[in-house]
């Protein structure tokens, strides 16, 4: 069993924040598979069924962002799963908007999400693929930015971030996370290369 975490904030106040892709790219992967993610469990929603020939668990955790950890720790501890099972799908502002950055471990993020999954579970060797969120220019606070809706341009580019996502995670399920890496990671900035 694989568990396909992404990561957001419940409810209709957040859905479309920068902070929230993470949510729309296991929609976009639901979608794709067929997959409901309706049944509460282990502070989330989650869904049944397969992608590229596993058994996965999708989930989109409802507590805080910061809280996410809890829920993730309590999945993988009611299905019998590992950190090795695990696949977590977040927003990133340390790239640019569209583009993707698959890793399969790495202590060195801002995330607050990703970081409290780590805290919880104890390890960093988990996939995780990380879709860019910076703005051109950053007015003011990180925070305020990932929890402001998003304009007209943003979403679209967040829908179809959203569906190159949910083809990683198919492929990183089908051939492992470094054939992933080799086809959807790009080149950024030095200073996107140093973020984690």
């Amino acid at each position: 069993m694989k568990w396909i975490v992404g990561l957001g904030n419940p409810g209709p106040d957040f859905e479309w924040t920068p902070h929230n892709v993470g949510f729309l790219a296991v929609d976009a992967l639901a979608g794709r598979a067929g997959i409901r993610i309706t049944r509460p469990e282990g502070k989330a929603l989650v869904g049944f069924g397969k992608v590229a020939g596993h058994d996965v668990v999708l989930a989109k955790p409802q507590t805080m962002m910061n809280l996410s950890g809890v829920s993730v720790r309590m999945l993988l501890e009611r299905g019998e799963g590992t950190a090795a099972d695990l696949v977590v799908l977040i927003d990133e502002t340390d790239l640019p908007w569209g583009m993707l950055r698959i890793r399969d471990k790495g202590l060195n993020s801002t995330h607050y999400g990703l970081k409290s999954i780590i805290s919880e579970l104890g390890t960093d060797e988990f996939v995780r693929l990380r879709m860019g969120v910076r703005p051109e220019k950053l007015w003011g606070d990180r925070r305020e930015y990932v929890l402001r809706s998003m304009g007209r341009e943003e979403r679209k580019v967040a829908e179809q971030m959203a569906i190159e996502a949910a083809e990683a995670v198919e492929v990183i399920l089908a051939e492992g996370a470094e054939k992933a890496m080799s086809r959807f990671n790009r080149k950024a900035s030095a200073a996107s290369e140093d973020s984690e």
